[in-house]
């Protein structure tokens, strides 16, 4: 893979001082060519000279714990030494050989099911698919191997609606008796009840047979976990389960889990468990490269270091990538997307912190402009995040020209305005003191969340890209890019508000609906817990519609909402630092496996 950020200046030339840098990356060689403008000559952290006079809140953010040096550091030998990829391609088709060979339906999707939650089944697509594709197809005459058998049932469900084929909720019927709820014949049938209890939170907008049953299965299943404790492998499962569904869960993070608990189980195939920790060392040792290359172009951009206001978190940003972009040869795609979710952190505290109103209209105007020459109307720290922006969204305007032969800066150039726009409206509703309705709220957070340009960005690296998959984006025609952004904001806003709301910043969802409906604050969160719920019902039945994208990007646009969760499920896993944050990185990026002797 060679790229070079900021060498393109066909497409963006403005009067600065530069000098070249030679790198190399994925053991190609390449140049970058650093900026920055005569205010950037300054080499203290200072980022104005002329607003002293001006009072500006802080949020008080820390320096980011991992440090340049640190992530250069980074390295295993899993990519290196050819042992492990002689022996990982051996393994992998000894287990091709497994899904050829099983013939018994049930143990067919197990093994699917295995190879998903252990991270490789992208290795394995074309056969799963086609297994899947089968089965669909085939239902009818298949039944037979799955009657009365409840985990059987709903693992079939799961993993049909996971890849978009259309599964009736009526299959379940015959688990339920005459009043709807499940038969209490299988109440102690724990297996069957969390296999229910997954493929529940597949369901659509108004199953509400399914929504009935996952309440009554809840009960059971935290029954078991006080009750029981003698299947480890079982128990253990539920618990988790019960904390998060696996369909809400990241992927990659959940194979870093499943491989030890795999390795609990009784049933476990030794060779799919050694291929699983091999691969997950390989794909970390992919990822460490990825996070150098990266940290190389944020260090020499300077703003972690000259915005001294905004958060500093590149490795956290990283995370949020590795976790929705997971196939091991989109490293591209990874780095991009780190450099814009870094340069979205950045803005995101101008326009919520540090920026005055004055300012930040400016900005935004000169950000609708796109037009460099405009830059001399903004404050100086403001021209050097521009000439940032700007730079580097060009860059990456050009290399898709250059791959795929569309010219994606008018695109690009609406979506962040739009972004600039929405956090422009959140300012004036603080500095006015407005408290939107819940509604209002959504209409703007939605966009300013920067879930849609994330995607945007991810799209035109990760798809081939079409003029109607670039409208539909532009347009929001896809409820699943809308959902994902929604849930964004849902999940943040119940990680963050009381933190923000601290330094001083707007209502979030949770405030405006207390504000809108009189309720208590524990009563607010969870009518936005059940909000998140309805809207992944939603992003369900939009990714069995027929959409201008790939399988992939589907796959990418649900990532995100799933990072998400993980990022804020028990407070700012993004801006504060806390250590189950600090634990995920290790574990993901930092400390590989041992391999079984």
């Amino acid at each position: 893979m060679a790229f070079c950020l900021f060498s393109s200046f066909s497409l963006c030339s403005f009067p600065v001082h530069s000098k070249w840098k030679s790198f190399s990356y994925n053991g190609s060689s390449f140049q970058r060519l650093t900026v920055f403008s005569a205010s950037q000559s300054d080499t203290t952290n200072k980022t104005s000279i002329e607003d002293a006079n001006i009072t500006r809140r802080s949020a008080n953010y820390h320096p980011s714990i991992w440090d340049y040096g640190y992530v250069q550091s980074l390295k295993n030998d899993f990519v290196q030494d050819e042992s492990y990829k002689v022996r990982a391609s051996k393994l992998k088709e000894e287990v091709r050989m497994m899904l050829g060979n099983v013939v018994d339906p049930l143990e067919k999707l197990e093994l699917i099911d295995t190879l998903q939650r252990l991270g490789l089944s992208y290795h394995f697509d074309a056969d799963i698919n086609k297994t899947l594709k089968n089965i669909s197809t085939d239902r009818i005459s298949t039944v037979a191997w799955k009657k009365e058998n409840l985990y059987a049932t709903a693992l079939e469900f799961r993993l049909l609606r996971q890849h978009g084929y259309k599964v009736d909720q009526d299959v379940f019927t015959c688990f339920m008796d005459d009043a709807g709820n499940i038969k209490s014949s299988l109440n102690q049938d724990f297996k069957g009840l969390l296999s229910l209890y997954e493929a529940s939170y597949l369901i659509l907008e108004d199953e509400t047979m399914l929504e009935n049953a996952r309440e009554l299965v809840t009960k059971h299943l935290k029954q078991y976990l006080k009750e029981n404790n003698d299947h480890q492998y079982l128990w253990m499962l539920v618990d988790h389960a019960l904390e998060l569904p696996l369909h809400w869960r990241m992927p990659r993070l959940e194979a870093r889990w499943f491989i030890d608990v795999y390795e609990k189980n009784k049933d476990k195939n030794p060779i799919i468990l050694e291929l699983a920790i091999l691969d997950y060392n390989i794909i970390q040792s992919i990822h460490q490269e990825d996070l150098r290359y990266v940290s190389t172009w944020w260090e020499e951009l300077g703003l972690g270091k000259r915005f001294n206001f905004a958060r500093d978190r590149l490795m956290e940003n990283f995370l949020w990538s590795a976790g929705m972009i997971i196939a091991p040869q989109d490293g591209k795609s990874r780095i991009f997307h780190t450099m814009v979710n870094a340069l979205i952190t950045v803005i995101d505290d101008v326009y919520d912190v540090y920026g005055t109103l004055d300012e930040l209209e400016l900005f935004t105007d000169v950000v609708e402009r796109w037009d460099i020459n405009e830059i001399h109307r903004l404050p100086d720290y403001m021209k050097i995040y521009y000439h940032a922006l700007y730079n580097s969204v060009n860059e990456m305007a050009f290399y898709t020209l250059k791959e795929q032969g569309i010219d994606v800066i008018p695109f690009l150039k609406k979506l962040w305005t739009d972004l600039c726009k929405a956090y422009l409206v959140e300012a004036k509703w603080y500095y006015t003191g407005y408290t939107p309705t819940l509604q209002e709220y959504f209409d703007n957070a939605w966009i300013s969340v920067g879930g849609s340009l994330m995607l945007a960005h991810s799209y035109l690296v990760t798809d081939h890209i079409t003029e109607e998959g670039l409208h539909n984006i532009q347009e929001n025609y896809s409820y699943i890019i809308y959902g994902s952004s929604l849930i964004i904001r849902l999940t943040n806003d119940l990680g963050t508000s009381p933190h923000e709301l601290k330094r001083g910043d707007i209502p979030k969802s949770v405030q405006c609906y207390m504000y809108e409906s009189g309720v208590s604050e524990e009563e607010a969160r969870e009518h936005i817990r059940k909000l998140i719920d309805a809207t992944w019902k939603k992003i369900n039945e939009d990714q069995m519609a027929k959409l201008p994208f790939s399988r992939k990007f589907i796959e990418i646009s649900k990532n995100i909402a799933r990072v998400s969760l993980l990022m804020y499920q028990n407070g700012d896993g993004h801006g504060i630092e806390d250590k189950e944050t600090k634990d995920r990185v290790l574990s993901l990026f930092v400390h590989p496996i041992s391999l079984p002797k």
